[in-house]
């Protein structure tokens, strides 16, 4: 034994994966909480006991959705939501997705940005996965939003289930992705609030865009069984 190895301290243990923060006190933004997906998102992390904001555009639409949600949701015009939230799910639809961020630079600065908007084209044939210049919609937010903690999560997820009151739990898997081990964690929390729901870390943000572009798929699998699949990730 060298002098080196025997003055070398002990490595640490490996985290356990599964030990992840407390986050039923952070407060959770969705920007497009207006749209399908962002309603769907809303409602069930408020179901869950999360404080949640929704934004839009408009404050007025903002506010007309959380009072339909229920749950103490509340609504606030896009900049407004940014502000007050400590997590900031972005869930608006492509076409808007560089525009919105852009406007929200210096509001989102610092915080963690989830990221769950899918790039997709349609034809007569379906679906289609579309590639940003960035490569990924979350790769577009990283660039787009260079003083923010930008992660990626909650692509695969059904709106009519996520909206439907009558059921209790959404049987999924959300694959996280991100750059910083203490984000992902923190998403991969806010994921298990929800009944069904488990985070699982997938990668960093270099691997966003097959995520984002599995949603094809999704969708093709949901016309031919006329179901609202979502995934489940096996021996983890």
């Amino acid at each position: 034994m060298t002098t080196h190895d025997s003055g070398s301290a002990p490595k640490p243990p490996a985290k356990d994966p599964f030990d992840l923060p407390d986050v039923s006190g952070l407060t959770v933004g969705v920007i497009g909480g207006t749209g399908p997906q962002g309603r769907g998102l809303a409602y069930r992390l408020a179901r869950a006991g999360q404080k949640v904001v929704i934004g839009s555009r408009a404050a007025d639409r903002a506010e007309a959705a959380a009072a339909e949600l229920g749950h103490g949701v509340e609504g606030a015009e896009n900049a407004a939501c940014a502000r007050r939230s400590d997590i900031v799910i972005v869930a608006v639809p492509w076409e808007g997705h560089a525009k919105t961020l852009e406007s929200l630079r210096e509001e989102l600065a610092g915080k963690i940005v989830v990221d769950c908007v899918n790039p997709l084209g349609f034809d007569k044939k379906g679906a289609y996965a579309l590639t940003p210049e960035e490569g990924s919609a979350a790769e577009q937010a990283a660039a787009l939003l260079p003083d923010s903690r930008v992660t990626a999560a909650f692509h695969h997820l059904s709106a009519v289930l996520l909206q439907d009151e009558s059921i209790e739990e959404i049987d999924t898997d959300v694959l996280v992705l991100g750059e910083a081990r203490a984000d992902t964690d923190t998403v991969q929390a806010l994921a298990n609030r929800i009944p069904g729901m488990r985070g699982i870390f997938a990668g960093r943000l270099r691997n966003a865009h097959q995520v984002e572009s599995l949603v094809a798929n999704l969708i093709s699998v949901n016309r031919r069984y006329k179901a609202h699949a979502g995934l489940r990730t096996t021996d983890v």
